[in-house]
């Protein structure tokens, strides 16, 4: 019997360990993602003042994008 308690007791410490990481994990992955949410509302703000500053640039810059995209995406080598 003391056998069964002694694996019992290091199942159970073995998965406190395992929910422990898990839990820092998952904190740091939250973390991560509010660091991406801030940088991804940081990178609209500055696209917003530019089209806004430079419309006309902004437009043909839009233009050459799309363009080049059409390209590399359609299936004619042509």
């Amino acid at each position: 019997m003391e056998t069964f308690d002694k694996v019992s007791q290091s199942a159970h410490e073995a998965f406190d360990k395992m929910a422990d990481a898990t839990s820092h994990a998952a904190e740091a992955i939250g973390e991560k993602g509010e660091q991406f949410k801030n940088a991804e509302q940081q990178m609209v703000k500055n696209c917003r003042g530019y089209i806004r500053e430079y419309p006309i640039m902004s437009v043909g810059i839009a233009a050459a994008a799309g363009f080049l995209l059409s390209r590399l995406l359609s299936k004619s080598p042509y």
